[in-house]
């Protein structure tokens, strides 16, 4: 009897973190990867600063597994691209872009300067159950607040980040503007436009609404 109580507790206790993770809630995977980013960073910054590739690994591995990249990068391709692309032109996107989103992103958390970030509680019941919004707030040198939203979605057990409005630019709305503009620069040619996308990503920062969305106003 005692041994299978012990066993039986034994398979609670590893069943546990399993449990945390599959209960947590959408503002709990935002306060746990800024957290854990954050900490990165205070811990790293300045070798950061001199190697900004080895900034742009630790960031995937922090916010990668929790960012929808396949359904992020159907948005932006949109149905009128995505329903022409082949498997692999796929594939490629999807890494092309969440490679030149993990840079965009970092490029801007470079600039971070202790500033105070928040993550706003829940304050309305979402009328879609698989899919929440979670604020943020972050203050700037100045003092000025940026709003920061995150759009999360539910796969499975997991809340992912499929969209994020920065500072009230909505970026997975900038980036389909962008390659909807680089597919008629391109002639239409989904490769050329799916290869070149890491520098139009890099040249979005320099337009207006990339500056203000990263806080450059």
């Amino acid at each position: 009897m005692m041994i299978a109580l012990r066993r039986g507790l034994c398979a609670l206790l590893a069943a546990l973190p399993l449990i945390a993770l599959a209960a947590a809630t959408p503002q709990q995977v935002v306060q746990k990867t800024t957290d854990e980013l954050l900490a990165d960073l205070k811990a790293n910054k300045e070798h950061y600063r001199t190697s900004p590739n080895d900034f742009y690994e630790s960031l995937n591995g922090i916010i990668g597994p929790v960012v929808d990249a396949e359904g992020i990068s159907k948005s932006i391709m949109t149905v009128k691209y995505s329903r022409g692309a082949t498997p692999e032109q796929m594939t490629r996107f999807q890494e092309n872009f969440k490679r030149s989103l993990i840079q965009f992103y970092g490029n801007a958390l470079l600039e971070y300067d202790n500033q105070n970030i928040r993550v706003l509680p829940s304050n309305a019941k979402q009328s879609d159950p698989q899919r929440a919004s979670v604020n943020m707030e972050v203050t700037g040198r100045s003092g000025e607040i940026y709003p920061v939203t995150y759009t999360m979605v539910q796969i499975g057990d997991q809340w992912m980040l499929r969209n994020v409005t920065i500072n009230g630019i909505n970026i997975g709305k900038l980036f389909r503007d962008q390659f909807a503009d680089a597919m008629q620069k391109n002639g239409n040619d989904l490769d050329k436009t799916i290869n070149g996308w890491a520098q139009v990503v890099a040249n979005a920062k320099n337009t207006d609404a990339g500056q203000k969305a990263a806080g450059h106003e």
